[in-house]
């Protein structure tokens, strides 16, 4: 007859060593099945909203990013943006701050473009450039385009399509462009400018160029963004070719954030040709 020690050592030897999976088990066993299915659907609720919560992260810097990105248009500016840093760029802008010469009161130029026809054949053309500008300006110049003869700017600049427009109505009527001395030209108003047969630009006056941005609420997608920015630039490279300006002056705004301007130097703006005379004749007396 077996004895009970011998029993005992015989289980000893046949029985396996307990899992770690059975440790597990018995752990788990001291929970009901409901409790057990409770926390697992806690800990995956957590889980999930610490995923949305990195997705709605990352959406929003994308959002943020993708607003950021430039579009079709320009938008309406800061009347006198800061000039933007370029030190040790090698560059002539900056040396000096144009924005102390500017005596046009800035909510005028907030303000929609407006134009007054004075003595000597001149229409002041100042004010935001917004969209309708350019139909008000055709309309002007359909009423009174007889008597006018240069177009004098004054403008923080704005709507591209209207800028653009304007310069070619400009250049098709063989108008000249002037921005006097306490005048500002700025962003998409440089193309404006550019479309007098001749242009002239006081010493004291304040021309900037900074790039292009979208004015929507709805951001375009990475990759539609980037198309409508290369096209804008290979219009606005055109545009300026055709007035007789040198398209590498846009290089500067290209390379200038929406918040600030680069402001063109008296030897750039005879460089690239934006002025076709002397800068002293452009203050009128």
């Amino acid at each position: 007859m077996t004895s009970v020690e011998e029993l005992k050592k015989d289980q000893t030897e046949v029985l396996p060593e307990p899992r770690r999976s059975g440790l597990l088990a018995r752990y788990f066993a001291r929970f009901d099945e409901g409790e057990v299915i409770r926390y697992a659907f806690g800990g995956l609720l957590i889980g999930t909203f610490g995923v949305l919560g990195f997705d709605m992260h990352d959406l929003i810097h994308a959002r943020a990013t993708d607003a950021s990105r430039p579009s079709q248009h320009l938008a309406a500016p800061a009347v006198l943006p800061p000039a933007v840093d370029d030190r040790g760029s090698g560059s002539s802008s900056g040396t000096t701050d144009p924005r102390g010469n500017v005596t046009a009161d800035e909510d005028v130029l907030r303000a929609p473009m407006q134009f007054t026809l004075e003595p000597g054949g001149v229409l002041t053309a100042r004010g935001y450039i917004d969209m309708g500008a350019r139909a008000r300006f055709e309309a002007e110049l359909a009423a009174r385009g007889e008597y006018v003869r240069i177009v004098a700017l004054d403008s923080p600049g704005g709507a591209l399509d209207d800028a653009l427009g304007m310069s070619r109505l400009i250049r098709d009527r063989g108008l000249s462009t002037l921005v006097e001395d306490g005048a500002l030209c700025a962003s998409s108003c440089p193309l404006v400018l550019a479309g007098g047969t001749d242009r002239s630009i006081g010493p004291k006056a304040a021309v900037g160029v900074h790039q292009f941005y979208s004015v929507s609420s709805e951001p375009a997608a990475p990759a539609q963004a980037m198309s409508d920015a290369q096209a804008t630039t290979a219009r606005i490279s055109r545009h300026l070719s055709e007035m007789g300006v040198d398209p590498a002056l846009w290089l500067h705004a290209l390379d200038t954030p929406p918040r600030s301007l680069y402001y063109l130097s008296a030897q750039e703006i005879q460089g690239y040709k934006l002025s076709t005379g002397s800068l002293k004749v452009a203050a009128r007396q």
